[in-house]
């Protein structure tokens, strides 16, 4: 299998490019974090102990609010039904004011595993399958520069195995803090993405549905063709199809794509973003994220992502067969295998290894100042979700912070038990 490095530039800056924000630089800087992963039985928690205590999880939580070097951080931890929360720092730099669980929030990229749910959907009503093609849904939209639709599948989109460059629209408009301001409320279209991407080679030829350990390379282009797929097929928005298939069936009160809306409906923890270059924060909260799309423009909260997650995970939201497509996961790329060892990809999931045995899925988000991290059991008994506040561009302090944070993560599901 070949592969490519992509350490020359830095896709994850400052677009939504999930978890790679630390995994690229992790290469860079020669180390590896996070827990050691177990080799537990699949399908469950070898060794997972009692849910941690409220004064345990805060523990946690000060911890990474400490070694990240957040401005605040919010945690909620669920078993079965109850439901345990921790919060640190501030909600609003300098006003003392505390984090709230109950935020809104940017779901940045957890967005795609909400569009990957409405993709196999589709797929189980015999309106899209796996195997079709973006050039049979969109013709001509992929081409030029060796890209071909016609050898792009849907899963390839959902996998992350296109190989489509992972287009960051900062390539054109630059990523200082003066250049975020500038920008922040600049509106784009989907097809404006796509056509920045075409300008570049893919990073590799499509894979074989077959193969299973395919080139692999995140790409945010992909989701975003994804979502103008599901328009094709149901004559819906992308974000209509999620409402109307996942949030208002789940009662999602907090869930929902704000367009060109640049605010944030309910009461919401602010993000800050340390530029390249700058020594000050730069409040990055109130931004138009229609760039996004279908990668990531969702905003959601903490209850909100706990409750399509478990549902998603217990087997409520797709049928059997389309459930083992979403996890039937593939290695990720070699860069985010040193800060996430074991780290698959499904088809818009993640799935780790656990310190006490088993897996946690999930997915992550992230947007300058915002870092989203989610983990459910395989059984569907523990969820974490996490949001905060305050990134740095520096590889090592994005290293730091991930490491940390992957740390509490495992703590989580893994529980209370001898570790």
């Amino acid at each position: 299998m070949s592969t490519q490095s992509k350490t020359s530039r830095r896709p994850w800056l400052p677009v939504v490019t999930a978890l790679v924000t630390a995994a690229v630089c992790a290469v860079s800087l020669g180390v590896s974090a996070g827990p050691a992963p177990a080799h537990g039985k699949e399908g469950g928690r070898d060794s997972a102990g009692a849910p941690l205590s409220q004064k345990q999880l805060q523990r946690e939580v000060d911890r990474t609010l400490k070694k990240a070097g957040y401005i605040g951080v919010s945690v909620q931890v669920r078993d079965g039904q109850r439901r345990t929360y921790a919060v640190g720092g501030e909600a609003e730099l300098g006003t003392g004011r505390p984090v709230s669980h109950a935020a809104d929030f940017r779901a940045a990229s957890v967005t795609k595993t909400f569009v990957s749910t409405v993709v196999l959907q589709l797929v189980a009503e015999g309106r899209l399958s796996l195997d079709d093609t973006v050039e049979e849904w969109l013709p001509g939209l992929v081409a030029g520069n060796g890209n071909d639709g016609s050898r792009i599948t849907v899963r390839h989109l959902l996998q992350h195995t296109s190989g489509l460059y992972n287009y960051d629209f900062t390539e054109d408009t630059g990523n200082t803090a003066a250049d975020f301001e500038r920008t922040r409320f600049d509106h784009y279209e989907p097809e404006e993405a796509v056509a920045g991407a075409m300008k570049h080679r893919p990073d590799f030829d499509p894979a074989d549905p077959n193969d299973p350990d395919p080139d692999w390379s995140y790409s945010n282009t992909g989701y975003i063709v994804a979502g103008m797929i599901i328009e094709k097929v149901t004559g819906k928005s992308w974000d209509t199809e999620v409402r109307d298939r996942i949030v208002r069936p789940l009662g999602l009160t907090q869930t929902y794509a704000p367009g060109d809306d640049p605010s944030l409906k309910g009461p919401y923890t602010h993000s800050y973003q340390q530029f390249a270059g700058s020594t000050g924060w730069t409040d990055t909260s109130i931004r138009n994220v229609s760039w996004a799309t279908a990668a990531g423009e969702l905003i959601t909260g903490e209850r909100d992502l706990d409750r399509f997650l478990t549902v998603l995970q217990r087997g409520r939201l797709l049928p059997p067969a389309q459930m083992a497509e979403l996890r039937r996961a593939v290695p990720a790329g070699a860069d985010f295998q040193q800060i996430f060892p074991g780290l698959h990809y499904g088809l818009g999931v993640m799935r780790q290894p656990l310190s006490c045995g088993g897996y946690r899925w999930g997915h992550g988000g992230d947007l300058e100042g915002q870092t989203v991290r989610t983990a459910v059991s395989d059984d569907g008994q523990r969820t974490v979700v996490l949001n905060a506040s305050g990134k740095k561009a520096d590889d090592e302090s994005l290293f730091r912070a991930e490491k940390a944070v992957q740390t509490l993560l495992d703590r989580a599901i893994c529980g209370d038990g001898d570790r």
